[in-house]
């Protein structure tokens, strides 16, 4: 795939993502790829791996793992599995972590892979499949979709040949993966919900606003917005007050203080307090 946007410095088709690889893009390409040589350079078996840090649904719920909502996606079973995998996270992840920052950009990707296991977990468990789950493949999708929410507008090239705007190829990743999750064929070892509850979980954090800055701008609006309904009050309050007082005053002046009733009293000794 190749990114082409007229945004890009000089226009036309360019390779990759048009910026430079921010830091946690980076940690995360480097944390994979070196999971997936692990165990050759240390002579221990894939297998063992993917059963203590892979996903495994009833270890995470039944027996306490709950790391493994986590680990799961920096395990690769093959080497196309983690290159197209660190391909996309490269060429999508590294304009969404510049334009949010590092913070924003790493609570997004967890959000999206735990959401993902959560949906891909759901499913299995209708369809009764207790099978290991590893990759990153639904926090990627997750960043796609950021992407192209962010750039609708951005081409990429399809197999080199066909240009897409981004708005439509990532409905097309959807239509493809909910395509092949339903049909369930035989040796089909992909976890397509597990892409597609990465988009799921990624257009509800957005669209829905879950981000605790968000959530906490709101929380200060609420308050501001009773704190001047507090203020409002007290002003008119205050007002009424003061009127209440002058009225009392006039009184006074014209029929003298023995014709106060005990509430025009009252009012005329809290107004002497303040």
């Amino acid at each position: 795939m190749i990114g082409s946007n007229s945004s890009f410095a000089g226009g036309g088709i360019r390779f990759g993502p048009g910026v430079p690889v921010p830091r946690i893009v980076k940690l995360l390409l480097i944390t994979n790829v070196a999971l997936f040589f692990l165990p050759a350079l240390v002579g221990i078996r894939p297998e063992d791996l993917v059963n203590e840090f892979g996903l495994v649904p009833d270890e995470v719920f039944l027996g306490g793992k709950i790391w493994q909502l986590f680990t799961y996606m920096f395990l690769h079973g093959s080497f196309f599995h983690v290159a197209f995998n660190m391909l996309m996270l490269w060429m999508f992840g590294s304009s969404v972590e510049h334009a949010w920052g590092s913070r924003d950009f790493s609570i997004y990707y967890t959000i999206c892979g735990v959401g993902a296991a959560l949906t891909q977990w759901g499913v299995d468990l209708i369809w009764n499949n207790s099978a290991p789950m590893i990759g990153a493949s639904g926090a990627v999708y997750g960043l796609m979709l950021a992407y192209a929410l962010m750039y609708p507008d951005r081409i990429i090239m399809l197999g080199l040949i066909f240009p897409m705007k981004m708005r439509y190829f990532i409905w097309l990743l959807v239509g493809i993966s909910l395509f092949f999750g339903l049909g369930r064929r035989a040796g089909d070892s992909v976890a397509h919900f597990a892409h597609l509850g990465g988009v799921l979980f990624g257009w509800l954090y957005l669209k829905q606003d879950w981000r605790a800055s968000a959530a906490t701008r709101r929380l200060r609006g609420i308050w501001a917005r009773e704190k001047m309904r507090q203020n409002a009050r007290q002003a008119e309050r205050r007002e009424e007050h003061a009127t209440s007082v002058d009225e009392i005053l006039d009184k006074i002046t014209t029929q003298g203080i023995d014709s106060l009733t005990e509430q025009e009293r009252r009012i005329l000794r809290e107004s002497s307090r303040h």
